[in-house]
């Protein structure tokens, strides 16, 4: 039996049950597709946050448009919530059911609907999964960059506004999102954006619902940009004698506007782990993880300066991985590194926070944090898209010791001040969710916040669509 966590690290609950006429008819309509099988239910009422919340009521597995809309038609006749699932690789509370309801689950709604190469598009349902997209387009010489740790969906992608390593080079979802299809709290089918590479042709909608975390409506398809494969790729490792060394290269090589594809850090602890998780043999120092994109001869030239550079901070030991295989095991060690690093203490969780500043104020932040978590005595890794100023700090907490989850929480909040005072935000990649409502204030004002809760209101007057996060009403 786990000890109490403390009342005020608690999400707050407020369930509304759903009403049997409702899921009488949600199984009339879809059979077998509807759940409300305990295992079922706690499968799609826990992610990887630190909350443990009471499972959705209902499960309904969705294969089309047509069946979100139905779902949505219902929960808005009996204003019961509503909550979209993908992958359930979130790690703020996204998926969490705290006011009940049904969880509605896109995973089977995974069909690639339309590829265009000559237009670098493609249409995909929402279930479809990056790395699922990445192996069907492949033969087509093109790629989706966009790549959180997890082989997370697209729609979860898209509802969070994810990143991932690539977006020094290739931005996030907002920027790589052209379309939706998206179900209202209404029920009603609408589409977003068009497959231009841009519009001024009225309010953004689509870039309103990408990042609204699944509390505006149920996105079921979604057009994005694809890009050409490089002619060449190339990926190094470089270790340093500090995180200090390591994230000073960086700010060097985006300063000096190096076309770096991917750059990532990994501190010693975050390589001692992926190195017994994935059977590597890297230093087990700072790490820089750095891929380059383009012909034969810039990837070259980018890759010397790159060694130029680091050597002047201390960085030694370059190894290069040029055969697809060697650069695959690299990465593929690199997304893994959240489940390598819960292996460091077996039974633990994590509490994880992800912030973004300005690249030249990020050696400042990363050295203070970790100073706070060194005298913290908590163990913890760190990994970071230190290219574009973003990084993860993960604090292993025993969830049978309640003060440890304490100690992680105020570190999560210092941590979290230090960024807004150097310009950064609460999170660069994960949203908001349950676990950084209060950072949300802090960070936009009050006033841009209630302009938030204004669309909320106007859009999901009921407040069926994943209520109780992001903000409260």
């Amino acid at each position: 039996m786990n000890a109490p966590i403390p009342a005020h690290l608690l999400p707050q609950l407020d369930p509304r049950p759903v009403p049997a006429e409702m899921v009488d008819a949600l199984r009339a309509r879809f059979g077998e597709r509807c759940s409300t099988a305990l295992a079922v239910r706690e499968q799609h009422g826990r992610d990887e946050s630190p909350f443990d919340v009471p499972p959705p009521e209902v499960v309904v597995y969705c294969e089309s448009t047509d069946d979100v809309a139905e779902v949505v038609k219902l929960a808005d006749r009996y204003a019961v919530p509503v909550i979209p699932y993908g992958a359930g690789s979130s790690l703020e509370g996204h998926l969490l059911a705290v006011q009940g309801g049904v969880s509605i689950d896109l995973t089977r709604m995974n069909r690639i609907v339309s590829v265009r190469p000559e237009d670098l598009t493609v249409t995909v349902q929402a279930g479809v999964t990056r790395m699922q997209l990445n192996t069907e387009i492949r033969h087509a010489g093109l790629f989706f960059p966009i790549d959180p740790g997890a082989d997370a969906t697209l729609g979860g992608m898209s509802a969070t506004r994810a990143s991932g390593t690539n977006a020094v080079r290739y931005g996030t979802m907002r920027d790589n999102v052209l379309a939706l299809t998206v179900v209202t709290p209404q029920g009603e089918v609408i589409h977003t954006g068009t497959r231009a590479r841009k519009s001024s042709a009225g309010y953004d909608l689509t870039r309103l619902m990408v990042g609204s975390e699944g509390t505006l409506g149920v996105m079921t398809e979604i057009t994005l940009k694809l890009y050409p494969l490089p002619e060449a790729i190339s990926a190094a490792t470089c270790s340093f004698p500090s995180i200090d060394a390591a994230v000073r290269t960086t700010i060097q090589l985006i300063q000096m506007g190096v076309p770096i594809a991917r750059c990532e850090l990994l501190d010693a602890n975050a390589v001692r782990a992926v190195n017994r998780h994935d059977k590597l043999t890297l230093p087990e120092s700072p790490l820089l993880l750095m891929e380059f994109h383009g012909s034969e001869a810039s990837v070259a030239e980018q890759a010397a300066t790159v060694q130029e550079i680091a050597s002047e901070f201390g960085g030694e030991g370059f190894q290069w991985a040029i055969t697809p295989e060697e650069r695959t095991r690299l990465w593929t060690a690199r997304h893994r590194a959240y489940f390598a690093g819960l292996q460091m203490k077996p039974g633990s969780r994590t509490v994880t926070t992800d912030t973004c500043v300005p690249i030249s104020r990020l050696a400042e932040c990363i050295n203070d944090s970790v100073a706070e978590v060194e005298a913290s005595g908590l163990m913890y890794y760190i990994v970071g898209h230190v290219g574009d100023g973003n990084f993860h700090l993960a604090y292993l907490i025993d969830p049978d010791k309640p003060e440890e989850r304490e100690t992680a929480e105020r570190l999560n909040l210092q941590l979290v001040q230090r960024a807004l005072r150097l310009d950064g935000t609460c999170t660069g990649e994960h949203g908001i969710g349950l676990h950084k409502m209060g950072f949300l204030v802090t960070e936009a004002g009050a006033g841009a916040v209630d302009m938030m809760r204004s669309v909320k209101r106007a859009l999901d007057p009921k407040n069926i669509m994943n209520p109780g996060k992001i903000f409260s009403l």
